[in-house]
């Protein structure tokens, strides 16, 4: 599948944090025609435009733009239900004969968009519950350990730390008595190899160091404290994706008076920096035939027509 321009239906640009996706894909989409459509998972929250850098009104009005801002702050998106959306989206904009850009940094996003995600049953709210409540009695070990006994696959995959996608795995067993793994062992792409092209953008270690702290320095100006402190002042639980956000923690801390805001910058730099990290690990191990570029230009002159 091609679009109308003789390239590829879609291109997806993937990379870390602060590493120029965004100015990629609007400069792209310029030259071909093309609309945008967010792989981030924190700026489809309404409530974080500047904290997560999110596309300003000048760019959204630029190029069309999709799925940034469209999530309140109390919902819980999965990449099932992003890959969902995401479908009706693409097939809008292939009945208009328009490339898609796919732009952002969730790189599971990626993967369920070309390697496809198994529709699992539907969950119960007093299972949910259960299974939370499990987690916080048992700890993450103990937790993980019962998960390995119904869903080994599962319970080995899943990060260190990552309570959502252990529930999710746990859950999913008890609703169905079937393991997750067992769910996503048959899938089928939304996008069908031939029809997109995807490409990384990996600026050099020291360069995307300085952009994550520069960026952050720049939302503080821009008001991000101010979007904090509304964003805290719903009470929402914690265990929430959109509560999870870079220099969500830190700011809040400085907000109660915990820390200065010195330090709070400087936590929330240290973490943006280790996420960075783990992006570009995520993308070297999970996208290996994807070209990588260092900067814009390279990729913008690679990619367009």
């Amino acid at each position: 599948m091609t679009s109308a321009g003789g390239g590829p239906a879609a291109w997806l640009i993937a990379g870390p944090t602060a590493g120029g996706k965004s100015a990629l894909a609007l400069r792209l989409a310029e030259a071909v025609g093309g609309e945008i459509v967010n792989a981030d998972s924190m700026q489809l929250y309404a409530d974080l435009r500047i904290l997560t850098a999110r596309p300003s009104p000048q760019d959204e009005a630029a190029a069309p733009h999709h799925l940034f801002g469209v999530a309140d702050a109390a919902e819980a998106w999965s990449a099932g239900r992003w890959l969902r959306t995401a479908r009706d989206v693409l097939a809008g904009i292939a009945a208009r004969d328009r490339p898609a850009i796919v732009v952002g940094g969730t790189g599971l996003y990626f993967r369920v968009l070309t390697q496809g995600l198994a529709d699992t049953p539907a969950v119960p709210a007093a299972v949910r519950a259960e299974t939370q409540e499990l987690y916080d009695r048992l700890g993450e070990i103990a937790f993980r350990a019962m998960l390995s006994a119904v869903d080994p696959r599962a319970a080995q995959r899943i990060a260190a730390g990552d309570r959502q996608r252990l529930a999710r795995a746990y859950e999913v067993y008890l609703a169905s008595g079937r393991a997750l793994s067992d769910w996503q062992t048959s899938t089928a792409p939304t996008l069908a190899p031939g029809a997109w092209r995807g490409l990384v953008l990996t600026p050099p270690r020291e360069t995307l160091y300085a952009r994550c702290d520069s960026r952050l320095a720049a939302m503080v100006e821009a008001g991000a404290l101010d979007e904090v402190a509304r964003l805290v002042a719903r009470a929402l639980d914690p265990r929430l994706s959109a509560m999870k956000a870079l220099g969500l923690a830190p700011f809040a801390a400085h907000l109660r008076g915990e820390r200065s805001l010195p330090e709070a910058l400087d936590q929330a730099r240290q973490d943006t920096r280790r996420y960075a990290k783990r992006q570009l690990t995520w993308f070297r191990h999970q996208t290996p035939d994807w070209p990588r570029f260092e900067t814009i230009e390279a990729a913008f002159d690679d990619a367009a027509p």
